[in-house]
């Protein structure tokens, strides 16, 4: 901006607007100076020039200065005639003032005169209004009552109460106390005050137990679709239950309003004018329906603004009437003695409501439906089945041994009905416990606020716990906790009937525990905590009775239509003590739940009582019974006559499958049954699986002594069981490739070793030589009894069938294991025999049965390779000088043939395939190694006897290639490998070196000599032939 932007220059003179900017700065500063420029135009060369310039300058300015006069000249004239107006005011009003001074001393004379006069006027006119105010108040008030009772009527409620409350403010005013005719209305309000708190507290009740009108949604039993699964409902009431537990943790922070409104008029909200609720009422929030009538106040307009669910400001509603009433003490008081009946009888028609829905749906032909499982009533359905094909004797013994019955099973109809009954029992008593988290909250926070402002002196809390007995009494002993533990309390009584468990201190004295709990406060020192939670004491009876006994008094009981305690006989088709399996899984999520929704001074406090005394039920009582009726069920099932007798009748076929006849030992199925039933128990109860999987491995430890003792019947004395037991003999059949069938890890490292056919028809060689020196073989030796090796092969089968489902019972007990918390440490186990050793695992067991399964295939093998030797070996003692030619093998070969087919035709429904071949695998090997080195060993054979071991061998191949299991090719090759080496005897002596000298490699160099040594008629032998064969071979 420039210096002479502000000048009033004309738009015909902007020139000298121009003019002036081209004037020099030094022009127009501050201090001007004028000896420069003298100077400057004293030395100048052009003087007149620079005059001449200053000349025209200074008319510039002079012409500007006219233009601002002329500009602003009628402004100054005006200016000036203001001031000398002003000044002309100035001086009348002085005057005037002067004046006023004389008449205001000539008034104050006047009113002085007449001053108490005015004052007693004034007084009056003051008492006039304050009467008339006081006559449109007690006006007002006697139309209070028929009011209040219009709110009531319309369960206006809270708004009941802020009129009852302004008008017991306006009776104690002191004009208004000394009034007769208020006396009615006052003591029709102390009436109505009673009539308030009752109603207030009866809909407090009904909404803590969610009965009330505006109470959570909870659909009843008789309100349920029939055709709604059981899995669906158990979901429903896992959803709300969550729900309700975030719904606890949101509303914790609404929970906490004012301690009183402004019930005198005076309120902090101000509300909103019509346009605006008109404009904004889509962004405004509702006024919960229970509120529309009542005086717009600061608690109002919290709830306004929540955003907690319609049951919790309800809930918070009545509280807030509670604490203007005054009656938060006489409320918390009638709450604690009415909460265990209550409860009680909650728990009751729960029970009732679900008897009716499960006596219609059986009725409609739905039950099944419902109650259909799966874990071990599969098995028990496979059972039944496997009974239509061997007969109902088995599938009755192994139900028979079973300490339950099959509804009471892990997973049968009785453990299902427990849980989904105690799963809504506990969802249902989830809720009541969140209601009285809120109200909890709610009265401790009025009554410590109130007490607060009611005290003029500090507290001082002392150790011995004075402050937290005052604070109970100001909420007339109701507390959080003591809902806790009578809600526990009532759950405990429920699982005791359930468990047929009578409580010694909780049943009679019922209403004396309430009390005693009432008047207790919680204490926040550690080592009191066992006294300060739920203390439990109780009997249990019928721990041993026999489920007929129960199935026969619960029919008792339904046919008398007497129900003691809840009448959970109603629904269950059984109880008792096996029932704590089902009870566990719901009792630790109802304590999980609880835990979530407790304050956090009260979380310090622990709150598993009820889930401590269902662990010490189940430690002390539960697992004790079960191990001794199971050990009774295992001990019956392995000493029975036909525990380890192979079935009579079995399937033509052998089946992998149990259900489709796979002809398992009763014995160890029925260990197998048992092993499943208590795993299926320690899947309902993680926490003591481990001393579940250990009696597991005291059954399995039994079984396999009996195994073994049976296997050792079988085989005493017996030269193959000897002979598996010597080091070199097991070596060489661990080398042996079929060593691949045996079901064992052995296997496994077997198939990592590829051994070439070189080296497999060494390691039979070996096998062979060592069975020859056995020779002589006695029948004595031999187990010549085929039921014995029926047993065997059973046995085998059997053993493997329970490795495998040991196996699998070791990977469902390393997956509960993992769910156990770390710090958990399991209870320990009363029936252990001996200390000194650690257990074993159940993967060392499974190796162990493997074990003996081996040892029976082995031993199987083994005999079959000693019978073959037996009967052979008197193919080394005979002279083959026939005169005719063979029609029929020999009788030794016959009765080898009859023996292995028998044996075949036995064994074939006991073993699989694959472990057949094993077993009969051995027989041609050792069959052509015992006919080549027989050769060795006779004196004379002629070309018919040559054509008898020919058809021998014939016949033995045909028998040995008609059992499917074994590879016709490698007897085949085998058998003509013997028959060649016979057929050579045939050859000159010329002949035979010629082909010695091509085939060295074909037979061993002995083998080659034993054919020069033997004596054939007809054959000439040079002298040095054996010389030639000597330099062909290297003997």
């Amino acid at each position: 901006m420039g210096l002479f932007d502000g000048l009033p220059v004309p738009k015909d003179k902007e020139y000298l607007r121009e003019d002036l900017e081209n004037v020099d700065e030094s022009w127009t500063v501050a201090r001007f100076d004028s000896l420069p420029h003298v100077v400057r135009i004293l030395t100048s060369k052009d003087r007149e020039g620079e005059i001449q310039a200053l000349k025209d300058q200074s008319d510039i300015v002079e012409e500007v200065v006219d233009e601002v006069v002329q500009t602003y000249h009628g402004g100054f004239n005006r200016a000036i005639q203001n001031y000398s107006q002003i000044l002309r005011l100035f001086s009348e009003s002085t005057q005037s003032v002067g004046k006023l001074k004389v008449d205001l001393g000539n008034a104050k004379k006047v009113i002085s005169a007449r001053n108490k006069q005015l004052h007693q006027l004034w007084y009056r006119s003051m008492t006039l209004r304050h009467i008339i105010s006081l006559l449109d108040q007690i006006e007002n008030i006697a139309q209070v009552p028929a009011r209040i009772n219009k709110l009531i009527d319309d369960n206006e409620l809270y708004a009941a109460v802020q009129v009852h409350v302004q008008s017991a403010r306006m009776l104690e005013r002191e004009g208004l106390q000394t009034v007769g005719a208020l006396q009615d209305v006052r003591s029709e309000l102390a009436k109505l005050r009673g009539v308030l708190f009752h109603k207030v507290l009866e809909a407090l009740h009904a909404h803590l137990y969610n009965t009330g009108e505006y109470s959570s949604a909870t659909p009843s039993m008789n309100e349920k679709d029939d055709a709604i699964p059981t899995t669906t409902v158990a979901a429903f009431s896992m959803n709300n239950s969550q729900s309700l537990s975030r719904r606890t943790r949101l509303q914790k922070g609404d929970s906490h309003v004012g301690v009183a409104s402004s019930v005198d008029g005076g309120s902090s909200y101000d509300g909103h004018d019509d346009d605006d609720i008109n404009d904004d009422a889509k962004n405004i929030p509702r006024l919960p329906p229970w509120l529309l009538e009542s005086t717009p106040d600061e608690f109002v307009e919290t709830m306004r603004k929540s955003e907690s669910p319609i049951h919790v400001k309800y809930l918070q509603t009545m509280v807030e009437c509670l604490c203007m009433l005054d009656k938060v003490a006489a409320a918390g008081a009638i709450i604690c003695q009415r909460l265990r009946p209550t409860i009680h009888e909650i728990i009751t028609s729960k029970i009732k409501d679900q008897a009716e829905y499960v006596n219609s749906s059986r009725s409609g032909g739905v039950h099944g439906a419902r109650t259909s499982t799966t874990g071990l009533q599969y098995v028990r359905g496979q059972l039944q089945k496997e009974s239509h094909k061997n007969g109902p004797s088995l599938a009755v013994s192994l139900m028979a041994v079973s300490p339950v019955t099959s509804v009471m099973a892990p997973m049968g109809a009785a453990q299902s009905a427990a849980k989904e009954l105690l799963d809504s029992v506990l969802d249902t008593i989830v809720r009541i416990f969140d209601n009285h988290v809120v109200v909890g909250e709610l009265i401790e926070s009025k009554s410590s606020q109130q007490t607060h402002m009611n005290t003029t002196k500090p507290v001082l809390r002392d150790k011995s716990g004075n402050s937290d007995f005052e604070a109970s009494q100001a909420t007339g002993g109701y507390t959080i906790w003591f809902s806790m533990t009578v809600l526990q309390s009532e759950c405990q009584q429920l699982i005791c009937e359930i468990l047929r468990a009578t409580p010694e201190a909780a049943s009679a004295d019922a209403a004396v525990q309430t009390a005693r709990l009432a008047n207790k406060a919680p204490s926040k020192d550690k080592k009191d905590k066992s006294e300060d939670g739920l203390t439990f004491a109780f009997r249990f009876t019928d721990a041993a009775v026999s489920n007929q006994d129960l199935i026969r008094q619960g029919r008792n009981r339904k046919g008398q239509n007497v129900q003691e305690g809840y009448g959970s006989a109603s629904v269950l088709p059984e109880q008792g003590i096996y029932l704590a399996a089902s009870v566990y899984r719901p009792v630790l999520q109802f304590t999980d739940k609880i835990a979530l929704m407790l304050p956090e001074k009260y979380s310090q406090l622990g709150n598993d009582g009820l889930l401590a005394f269902l662990e010490n039920f189940i430690k002390d009582h539960f697992l004790p019974t079960m191990f001794v009726d199971y050990r009774k069920g295992v001990q019956q099932a392995i000493s029975s006559p036909a525990a380890f007798r192979p079935r009579a009748n079995p399937v033509a076929a052998y089946t992998p499958s149990v259900s489709k006849g796979r002809p398992v030992l009763q014995g160890l199925l029925t260990i197998d049954y048992l092993a499943k039933e208590v795993l299926g128990w320690a899947q309902a109860m993680p926490k003591f699986a481990g001393d579940l999987v250990l009696s597991v491995q005291t059954f399995l430890e039994r079984t396999y002594e009996r195994c073994r003792a049976s296997y050792t019947e079988a085989v005493l004395e017996k030269q193959s069981y000897m002979l598996i037991g010597r080091h070199d003999v097991d070596k060489l059949m661990k080398r042996d490739p079929t060593s691949a069938f045996l079901p064992t890890s052995l296997a496994h490292a077997n198939s990592d070793s590829h051994i070439a056919d070189a080296e497999a028809d060494g390691v039979e060689l070996e096998i062979s030589g060592l069975l020859m020196k056995l020779r002589p073989i006695k029948q004595e030796s031999l187990i010549r009894d085929n039921n014995k090796l029926i047993l065997l092969a059973s046995l085998s089968d059997s053993l493997e069938y329970i490795a495998d489902s040991i196996e699998r019972f070791a990977n469902a007990s390393a997956k509960a294991s993992e769910q156990i918390e770390t710090d958990v440490k399991p209870s320990p186990i009363h029936h252990k025999r001996s200390a000194s050793l650690p257990p074993k695992d159940l993967k060392a067991f499974s190796e162990e049965y493997r074990k003996l399964a081996i040892d029976c295939l082995k031993v199987l093998r083994v005999e079959m390779q000693l019978e073959t030797v037996f009967n052979m070996q008197v193919m080394a003692t005979r002279e083959y000088l026939e005169d005719q030619d063979a029609e029929e093998p020999d009788a030794y070969i016959i009765s080898l043939i009859t023996q292995i087919t028998r044996r075949d035709e036995v064994i074939a429904p006991f073993i699989a395939p694959n472990k057949r071949n094993y077993v009969f695998g051995g027989i041609c090997a050792v069959a052509s190694h015992a006919s080549i080195k027989a050769l060795g060993e006779m004196k004379n054979i002629n070309l018919f006897g040559v054509q008898q071991i020919c058809r021998n061998t014939i016949a033995l191949e045909q028998a040995l290639s008609s059992i499917p299991s074994i590879d016709s090719d490698s007897v085949r090759t085998k058998l003509d490998h013997v028959r060649t080496y016979y057929e050579l005897l045939n050859m000159p002596v010329e002949a035979l070196l010629a082909f010695i000298t091509e085939h060295d490699r074909l037979f061993s160099p002995i083998e080659y000599v034993n054919l020069l040594k033997v004596q054939v008629p007809g054959r000439e032998v040079p002298d040095d032939a054996r010389a030639r064969m000597a330099e062909i071979l290297p003997i």
